[in-house]
């Protein structure tokens, strides 16, 4: 069957207009966290009332559900996690970048661009030479403020594996002796081989000290969100595909009519303002719906049983006269629903493998290998290469898998094996 023709009226010329640009909280915010972010400029405008989809009658969202939706959860089983949502990893984050630990422009702007490519375990996920080429500058710069990351919260945000993360987590440490200090970061750097120092005398205090360090570092943040609401809902019914947006949990936005004095210039900054909040809002929905319809144009065999194929960010940025950073900020922490269930929108956007298999399948081969191994024998590299290829009747190389289970935070066979002792 052909995809459906879906990308009438795609084409964006230009970039996008000063309005979105100068509330672009508003697209970053994900759909639980919009209203707070409305909110904070309704404080400080006369103009502004706020009508709330969180907290307004839910009765009759309940009677009258959305049709063909593909939510499986009522909405009153997520009234609860709403009322005690708390704010966000990201948002948490970026409330950090600041000075004295980011004083320049140019620090926060680097600063940002890592939390963009920060997973949802808090892991910096990304190469970081081509992070580096994307803001133009060295990598060691780059790599500078990445470092900067270590005193953040929660710790060992940033960093780029397990161990690395340890070390974040150690370099906070407190009320510590320079010997144990000194001897924990030996058995993180050599996790794999770490009961080669089992004969110190503080060997037990150093692994204890470690086994309290959080891993991975969003963990919290994890187990902290038990309902996922999507921005984006993918209909499908007989064999017709549809895009519309979740916008049940938009707060409405109304602009109270209040006379000016011909020359009372705050007052009409603020009605400005006031109507821009409104434009960025529906210029949200615009963008974020128009992303919806291009994932199903570019993925429709995933949408019809298939798997994920090779898509990059930059097709879609292309396509909005955008960077790819923007578009980043546009989809993180943003989720789409469809009737295989609710993903990540940053998961739609893969590279190429061999043909039509990305390296998003291949990845997720390895994640689930590994989640279901033999604890006592956990598959090397080798192995997963075997079964690899078997599955997907590919030839690959043993140092892309290595690659990638990097990539995924995921240690050697050796050193599984080692923290899975520690674990019991």
């Amino acid at each position: 069957m052909a995809a459906p023709k879906l990308r009438q009226n795609l084409q964006i010329k230009g970039k996008l207009s000063a309005t979105l640009k100068n509330w672009l909280p508003i697209l970053q915010s994900n759909i639980l966290e919009i209203e707070e972010t409305i909110n904070e400029y309704a404080l400080e405008n006369p103009y502004i009332h706020i009508q709330s989809s969180i907290t307004q009658d839910f009765s009759s969202k309940l009677k009258k559900p959305h049709p063909n939706s593909p939510i499986k959860n009522s909405i009153g089983d997520k009234i609860e996690a709403l009322s005690i949502q708390t704010k966000g990893l990201y948002q948490i984050l970026e409330e950090q970048i600041i000075p004295p630990l980011f004083p320049t422009e140019i620090s926060q702007k680097i600063a940002m661009h890592i939390i963009d490519n920060i997973n949802e375990e808090g892991y910096f996920d990304r190469d970081l030479l081509e992070c580096a080429k994307e803001m133009q500058i060295s990598p060691e710069e780059y790599e500078k403020i990445r470092q900067r990351f270590s005193f953040l919260e929660p710790k060992g945000i940033g960093s780029k594996d397990i161990k690395e993360c340890f070390l974040f987590h150690l370099q906070d440490a407190e009320n510590i002796s320079d010997e144990i200090y000194d001897l924990a970061s030996k058995i993180i750097k050599n996790l794999e081989n770490h009961t080669k120092l089992n004969s110190h005398p503080l060997y037990n205090q150093a692994l204890n000290l470690i086994k309290t360090f959080q891993t991975p570092p969003a963990l919290a943040f994890i187990d902290s969100d038990p309902c996922v609401i999507p921005d984006i809902l993918v209909l499908e019914e007989d064999g017709e595909i549809s895009v519309s947006l979740n916008d049940d949990y938009y707060p409405q936005v109304h602009i109270d009519v209040i006379k000016v004095k011909e020359n009372d210039q705050y007052l009409k900054n603020k009605l400005r303002d006031a109507r821009d909040l409104v434009d960025a809002l529906d210029m949200r929905k615009q963008t974020l719906r128009k992303i919806g319809l291009m994932i199903v144009e570019y993925q429709y065999d995933f949408f019809m049983g298939g798997e994920i194929k090779p898509m990059k960010l930059k097709d879609l940025a292309d396509e909005f006269g955008h960077s790819p950073s923007t578009i980043s900020r546009a989809i993180s922490n943003k989720y789409l629903e469809c009737n295989r269930g609710t993903f990540p929108i940053k998961n739609f956007f893969t590279t190429a493998i061999d043909g039509d298999t990305s390296n998003a399948s291949i990845k997720d081969f390895i994640h689930n290998l590994i989640k279901n191994e033999n604890k006592q024998k956990p598959l090397s590299d080798l192995k997963i290469l075997e079964l690899i290829e078997e599955k997907f009747s590919i030839k690959m190389v043993r140092r892309t898998i290595t690659k990638y289970r990097k990539q995924l935070n995921i240690g050697s066979s050796s050193e599984r094996k080692k923290n899975y002792a520690i674990s019991i």
